[in-house]
Formats: C-alpha cells, structure tokens, sequence
C-alpha cells in the first residue's frame, strides 16, 4: 500500500467515491464523518495526507485547518470545495492547506491531486539533491504554502535556470508577487508566463481574476497549477 490518506466529509457519497478511487490507486484510506471526528483520528496517529471538506456542520474546513494548526500536527490538506472557486485562498494558504478539489470531480482527477501532493512531502522530506526542474517547482510550492517566499523564489530562479521555456515558475512568482500585494509587478510575471505559452491555464485564470480585481488585496483564488491543463 501506499501512504495513508484521511477523507473528512460529512457527505456519505463522497466519502464512498473518494476512498473507492484512491484505494484502486493503491493507497490505504481512512474516513471521517465530520471535523471533529477527523482531527481525533489525526491526533491518534500521523497520516501524511488529508482531503477536507470546506463546508460541514459543526467544524468547518477553515476552523478544521485552525485546530490542526494550533495542534502542531504534521499533514497535508487537500481542500474540497463545491464552489467554483476557492473563496478564501489567503486564509486556507496562511493556515496550511496546499491545493483543492472542486467538486464535481473525476477520479483521475482525485488521484493527479493526491500524486502530487504525495511527490512535493517526498521531495521535501528527501535528503537527495534536487536535480529536475518539477522538484524545484514542488519545492517552491511547498515554501509559498508556508509563506516562505525567500526560498519559493530561489526554488523558481533554480527551475528558470534549467528551463527558461516553461510558464509554472513565472505563474507562481505572480502569486508571490499577490500574496506581498504587489498587484503590478504580480501582473507582469502572469504576462511573461502567457508569453511563454498563451494558452497556460493557470496564468490565464491568475490574470484574469487579478484584473477585475482592480488591485484590491484579498483574493477569491490562486491557481499554482496542480491541476493544469496546457493547450
């Protein structure tokens, strides 16, 4: 089995779906039916991973991802949302979510997710030496997660160095440049990415919200990527 996995959702259905895809890809998956059931089973044992609900009775995801944060545990969360967007970007980045899963979602795109996830812990956790342009961009997603934006734009300024032709590193320095509220120097780094490649989805999506926003410093979503589809 692979590593272990925590599903938090008050929805029987999705839990079933969730723990069906994940457990054909060979992961071993726990479920819990609400907030407080969830952060128990955290508590009693470490699991690297856990795909959280947003919206649920009692504890929601936001106060979920408090807890865990105050607790000082350890593990990664996936964010489910049934919003179109994720409406609280900043505060679930702050309090230490690391992506999100809109529903409604396919199986395929339950596992890319979990993948990925799953590579950036093994690469922040290894002790080998980073040689690929995807693990300086897993590492450099890791530090923004972690508002560590010294090392996320020495981890992109690696990955530019090996190639110069991919739009992720410029996309996620937009982001930066977001979070530290540097709207103009944020625009520039989404329209060096899309000049790179106009049809990066992530970029496209970055810019377009960033420009109805008029400069305004809360963000409705940031697109680092994770599940991306390149034209």
């Amino acid at each position: 089995m692979k590593n272990k996995i925590l599903i938090v959702d008050d929805e029987k259905n999705i839990r079933l779906t969730l723990k069906k895809a994940l457990s054909n890809a060979g992961y071993e998956v726990e479920t819990a039916v609400n907030g407080e059931d969830g952060l128990s089973k955290l508590k009693e044992e470490e699991i690297p991973v856990v795909l959280l609900d947003m919206k649920m009775p009692g504890m929601d995801g936001i106060q979920f991802l408090k807890e865990v944060k105050n607790e000082g545990i350890k593990t990664k969360i996936i964010l489910i949302t049934g919003y179109g967007s994720v409406e609280t970007a900043v505060e679930t980045l702050k309090l230490g979510a690391v992506d999100y899963l809109r529903k409604p979602f396919k199986p395929e795109e339950i596992i890319g997710i979990v993948e990925d996830v799953f590579e950036r812990y093994e690469v922040e956790n290894s002790e080998k030496e980073v040689e690929s342009f995807e693990e300086y961009i897993m590492l450099a997603k890791n530090a923004i997660n972690k508002r560590d934006f010294s090392k996320a734009k020495e981890m992109l300024q690696q990955a530019t160095s090996l190639n110069s032709e991919k739009p992720e590193p410029f996309n996620l320095l937009g982001i930066i440049y977001e979070m530290q509220h540097k709207q103009g120097e944020a625009m520039k780094m989404y329209r060096a990415a899309l000049a790179l490649n106009p049809g990066y989805k992530p970029a496209n999506e970055n810019i377009e919200r960033a420009g109805e926003s008029m400069g305004a410093v809360d963000l409705d979503e940031l697109n680092l990527g994770d599940d991306e589809e390149e034209q």
